[in-house]
């Protein structure tokens, strides 16, 4: 059998989230400086290595090199050994499959998919056990003879997937589901309660706040996500005033750039991250009854600016997928009616209609494109095989007739999405069946 609809898509993407463990913040092998297995650890992603300073008469070890080198940053390139402490990692399929589960009980109402929401929030934020500290005290820390032993400003990054759980807890919760208990809710809201005041008090997480790149912007849409859980509005919307107002007004200039992006050694790709952090943004903003979509820049541009001016660029070595689900939302909001968006799209990606994003990024044309499912949940374009089934789009290569079905009803659900190996950002508004 062949799934037909972008919905089954994303109930197999659920699905295939129980073949992960369910994760916490206490699998790893190396501890934070606390010796706090509790405590979120990541080391600095771009910094590697340099042992010239020592003086060694064999090889190191690796454990040597972590205390005794000096480690310099290299912007944009991994270090090898970087995800040998991988709560980032686990953080990022732990959201993932939050979202996913959430996505797939909104579609079937099957509370399996619920249950495992709740089990992942639990794990990971609730239950003693196995809970992780409400801070980043020790995210993206650099290793080396002179290192701190605390975390950076940076490290606040690793959590900006926090908008997909916000998310599936807000679907939770307007869909009345059992799973989702008051006191799952009460913990969770406890939990994030406590972490807003270190997003908001401590240095590090203040550092962040006033990054100028995208670092700023996603700090703008974690926290304010956060606080719209908790039932802090007037502290979200401050947040996001404080970030129109402060960095987003050099972040994009006359001809659509972002020049603190294009700097970076990946600048398609900085481009494309930051572009989806101010779309996430704003769709929080939308959420709350604030009009931002057409807020200017001191150089008055927008988003929309922005991402023109991205689609534009050559990828370079970088990925090109990475920009298109940033270009649909930019239609979704502002439009595309010269298919100029969905014609970049098709030329990088055949299969871009049977994409989760192309669901809820309505409308978007298909370009004509026909996309089916195969038995080794693989989209392929063109027709299924006799038999099996019509292709996710339907036949006739018109706009997609089925993706905005429940989409932008009357009610309106925050649902956030980070898509993909570079992240980018998206959200959509859902309504309760």
């Amino acid at each position: 059998m062949f799934a037909t609809l972008n919905g089954e898509a994303l109930q197999w993407r659920a699905m295939m989230t129980l073949m992960i463990c369910v994760l916490a913040v206490l699998n790893k092998t190396y501890l934070a400086p606390s010796n706090d297995t509790h405590d979120y650890l990541s080391w600095a992603a771009y910094y590697w290595p340099d042992c010239s300073n020592v003086d060694n008469t064999t090889a190191l070890t690796p454990q040597q090199e972590w205390s005794e080198c000096i480690y310099v940053n290299r912007d944009g390139q991994f270090a090898p050994d970087v995800r040998l402490v991988n709560n980032s990692g686990d953080f990022q399929a732990m959201s993932d499959a939050i979202f996913y589960n959430a996505m797939a009980y909104k579609l079937g109402c099957n509370e399996t998919f619920a249950q495992r929401v709740a089990s992942y929030v639990d794990v990971w934020f609730i239950n003693n056990a196995t809970a992780m500290n409400p801070n980043l005290n020790y995210a993206q820390l650099i290793r080396g003879v002179d290192s701190t032993g605390k975390g950076q400003h940076t490290g606040v990054l690793d959590l900006h997937d926090m908008t997909k759980i916000v998310s599936a807890i807000l679907l939770l919760r307007v869909m009345a589901s059992p799973s989702w208990t008051q006191q799952l809710d009460s913990a969770m809201n406890d939990w994030c309660i406590q972490y807003v005041e270190w997003l908001t008090t401590s240095p590090i997480a203040l550092e962040e706040k006033a990054a100028a790149n995208n670092h700023g912007s996603f700090y703008a849409g974690q926290t304010s996500s956060i606080q719209l859980l908790i039932g802090n509005t007037t502290d979200a919307q401050a947040t996001l005033n404080n970030y129109f107002q402060g960095i987003y007004q050099n972040q994009i200039v006359a001809n659509g750039d972002q020049p603190l992006e294009s700097v970076r050694t990946r600048p398609f790709h900085y481009r494309a991250y930051n572009a989806a952090a101010i779309i996430t943004i704003n769709r929080i903003a939308e959420y709350m009854g604030m009009d931002t979509w057409n807020i200017t820049t001191a150089a008055g541009t927008t988003v929309h600016d922005a991402v023109n001016y991205a689609m534009a660029q050559a990828p370079g070595n970088n990925n090109p997928l990475e920009l298109s689900p940033v270009l649909a939302a930019a239609a979704m909001h502002y439009g595309d009616p010269k298919d100029a968006y969905a014609s970049w799209i098709a030329k990088q990606d055949d299969v871009y209609p049977g994409e989760e994003y192309f669901f809820w990024e309505q409308p978007l044309s298909n370009s004509g494109l026909k996309v089916f499912i195969n038995w080794n949940l693989e989209l392929r374009a063109g027709d299924p095989p006799p038999g099996s089934g019509t292709n996710i789009n339907g036949s006739n290569g018109s706009r997609y007739p089925g993706a905005a079905w429940r989409v932008r009803k009357a009610s309106r659900l925050l649902l956030g999405l980070v898509l993909g190996a570079v992240g980018a950002a998206a959200l959509l508004q859902f309504s309760p069946v």
